[in-house]
C-alpha cells in the first residue's frame, strides 16, 4: 500500500517553463482497494493471477470463499472512509463548472484497449466486459468465434456480429463464485462530472453534472480492430455529436451553426486512436504500403488534447502477449490464447520499434532483433497463428470452421498475420512522421514515470521464448520513453528531448498505468486545463 508522502511533481511546457511542486498524497486504502478501484481491469486480472497459484480444489473450499469475502469486504469499508478528493475539486471549479456557453468545448472521452464493452448484436451475449455465465468464454467453440475477429472473407458469416456499447464503466465478474463490479473508467467520468461536464448515459446517480447534458461524450469502439478503422468511426462520432451541440446552442443561446471544437481526453490505446485522426482524419492506410497524405484532417474538429499514458512508441507487453497469451487468472478466469489475439490487428500496431532495439536475441543488448514485423520469424518460432502445436492448430480449427483442410488453415492463418504485420508497420510509419500540428491544437501528455516497465525483452533464438531482460522507468506498462516517443532510445543521446512529436506540455506522475486517471493531482490538471487554462492563443480574433 502506499503511505503518505511527499512527491515532487515536474511540469515541462515548451516555453521552457519548468514548475516543481510539492503534493501531499493521502494514505491509500488497504490492498483490496488497490485491486478493485483501478481504471483499468488489469489489476482484477493480477489478482486472480496470485489466486491461480493455489490449487483449484483449495480455492473451491467454502471456507476459502467466505475468508476472501470477509477480506474485500473489510478493504472496501476502509476505502469508504477515505476523503473525498472531488469535494475539493469542486470548491476549486465550482463556479467554471457551471460555464456552459458555447465558448466552453465540450469533450470527448476516449478509453485505451479492453476499454469499451463488447456485445452480440444477434444474440444479446455480452462478448467482453463480464466474466459471468453469459459472457463468451475462449475456452469454447463459439467463445472463440465471438471474441476472435474473422480472418478471412468466408468466415465472416460464420462469426457473430459484434459491436462496441458503451465505454466500460465497471467490469462484471465472478470471483470464487461472489459476484464483484471493478470500477473501470468511473474515475475520469467523475472527474469531469465534478467540473460540469455531463453525460446522461453515464450511471453515476450520485454524481451532479449540472444543468447541461451535451458537455461530454464518451466513444466507445471495437477496440480488437484496425485502429484507422476505428478513426474513421470517431469521425463520424464527431460529427453526429457536432450537429447534437449545434442544436443544444440554437435552442438555448439562438446561435445557428455554431463553429463546435472538441477537447478530447484519451487514454492509452486511445492516446494512439487519436494521434492518428488529428493526422490524417478518416483516411484509410494505403493498400500499397505507401503512407498516406498528411492533411491533419481530424484536428480542424479538435482543440485541446489530453493524451494519458498512451503507447506511442508501442508496448513491449503486446508484443508478449502476441507471443503468450493474455492470462486473467487462470484457473478462476479464463486465458486468451495468443492464436485469438493474433486476429486483433490493433495489438500489432502497439508493437515497440525496430529502431528503439528493445527486443534482442539470447540477452545480448547488442544483438537486437533486425525486424520484428517480419513474417518468417513469427512462423519460425510458431508465434500466434503461425504455431504448429495441438491447441493453437485448434483453436485456428474454430477460427476457419468452414476450412476442413489443416494445411489451408494453416497458410491462412499465416497469410493474416502477414497482413497484420505488415499493416502495423505501415500504422506505425504513419504516425511517426515528425510534424508540428496545426496552429489552434494543443498536445498535452500525461504519464507515469516511477514504476519498473519492461524495456528490453530477449528471445531465446532456439526455442523462441521470449523472457524480460531489463526493466525502465515508465507506468508499469507503458515505458516514459514510449509515451514521449523519445527517440534518443536506440540511437544517439542528447540532454534534450527528440520526439516526432511536438508535445505542448507534460506532466510526469510516480504513478501505474491504470490509476493515474485516479491520481488527485491529475484530477485537479485535468479540470484546470479544460476550464481554466487560457485558450487565447488557440483561436483566431
Amino acid at each position: 500500500m502506499e503511505l503518505a508522502k511527499t512527491t515532487n511533481l515536474i511540469v515541462y511546457n515548451t516555453s521552457g517553463v519548468t514548475v516543481i511542486s510539492s503534493q501531499l498524497w493521502p494514505n491509500s486504502c488497504k490492498l483490496v482497494h488497490a485491486f478493485f478501484t483501478y481504471n483499468e481491469m488489469h489489476a482484477i486480472f493480477k489478482f486472480n493471477n496470485l489466486l491461480g497459484k493455489l490449487t483449484e480444489n483449495f480455492m473451491n473450499h467454502p471456507i476459502t470463499r467466505i475468508i476472501l469475502l470477509l477480506v474485500i469486504g473489510i478493504g472496501l469499508a476502509n476505502c469508504a472512509s477515505a476523503p473525498n478528493q472531488r469535494t475539493t475539486l469542486k470548491k476549486n471549479y465550482d463556479r467554471t463548472a457551471q460555464y456552459h456557453l458555447p465558448d466552453r468545448n465540450p469533450i470527448i472521452v476516449i478509453p485505451g484497449i479492453l476499454g469499451s464493452r463488447l456485445v452480440d448484436d444477434e444474440s444479446g451475449q455480452t462478448v467482453w466486459g463480464a466474466f459471468r455465465a453469459e459472457y463468451a468464454d475462449p475456452r469454447t467453440d463459439e467463445g472463440t468465434r465471438l471474441i476472435a475477429l474473422p480472418i478471412d472473407s468466408s468466415s465472416e458469416r460464420e462469426f457473430g456480429k459484434v459491436r462496441s456499447d458503451g465505454v466500460l464503466e465497471s467490469l462484471e465478474l465472478d470471483l470464487i463464485g461472489f459476484p464483484i463490479k471493478v470500477q473501470a473508467y468511473a474515475g475520469i467520468l467523475a472527474t469531469l462530472g465534478a467540473g460540469g461536464y455531463r453525460d446522461e448515459t453515464l450511471g453515476l446517480n450520485s454524481i451532479d453534472y449540472g444543468t447541461d447534458h451535451f458537455t461530454c461524450f464518451q466513444f466507445d469502439y471495437d477496440w480488437r480492430r484496425d485502429l484507422t478503422h476505428n478513426a474513421k468511426a470517431l469521425k463520424t462520432f464527431i460529427d453526429e455529436k457536432r450537429e447534437e451541440v449545434q442544436k443544444q446552442y440554437e435552442i438555448q443561446y439562438g446561435i445557428k451553426n455554431a463553429d463546435v471544437k472538441f477537447d478530447i481526453a484519451a487514454h492509452s490505446m486511445g492516446g494512439i486512436l487519436t494521434r492518428y485522426f488529428l493526422r490524417y482524419g478518416e483516411a484509410e492506410l494505403p493498400a500499397d504500403g505507401s503512407l498516406p497524405e498528411l492533411t491533419w484532417a481530424g484536428a480542424k474538429d479538435v482543440e485541446r488534447v489530453i493524451l494519458v499514458a498512451p503507447p506511442n512508441a508501442g508496448a513491449l507487453e503486446a508484443f508478449e502477449q502476441l507471443v503468450n497469451g493474455f492470462n486473467t487468472g487462470r484457473p478462476l478466469l479464463p486465458h486468451y490464447d495468443p492464436a485469438i489475439l493474433g486476429t486483433f490487428t490493433s495489438v500489432y500496431q502497439m508493437l515497440p520499434r525496430n529502431r528503439h532495439k528493445s527486443i534482442v536475441w539470447d540477452g545480448n543488448i547488442d544483438d537486437p532483433v533486425i525486424d520484428i514485423f517480419d513474417p518468417s520469424i513469427w512462423q519460425k518460432y510458431g508465434w500466434g497463428l503461425s504455431g504448429q502445436d495441438e491447441k493453437t492448430q485448434r483453436v485456428i480449427s474454430r477460427l476457419l470452421p468452414h476450412e476442413k483442410n489443416a494445411k489451408r488453415r494453416t497458410n491462412l492463418a499465416a497469410d493474416f498475420q502477414s497482413f497484420a504485420l505488415s499493416r502495423a508497420k505501415q500504422f506505425q510509419s504513419a504516425l511517426d512522421i515528425e510534424a508540428a500540428p496545426p496552429n489552434g491544437v494543443e498536445l498535452i501528455l500525461v504519464a507515469g514515470d516511477a514504476s519498473e516497465t519492461p524495456e528490453i525483452l530477449s528471445v531465446n533464438s532456439r526455442s523462441g521464448q521470449v523472457s524480460i531482460l531489463r526493466y525502465g522507468v515508465g507506468d508499469d506498462s507503458v515505458l516514459r520513453a514510449s509515451a514521449l516517443l523519445d527517440e534518443r532510445v536506440g540511437g544517439e543521446w542528447s540532454p534534450t528531448l527528440k520526439s516526432p512529436i511536438s508535445w505542448t506540455s507534460v506532466m510526469f506522475l510516480p504513478s501505474v498505468h491504470r490509476k493515474i486517471t485516479s491520481s488527485p493531482v491529475f484530477e485537479d490538471n485535468v479540470l484546470y486545463w479544460l476550464l481554466e487554462a487560457p485558450r487565447d492563443h488557440l483561436r483566431e480574433p
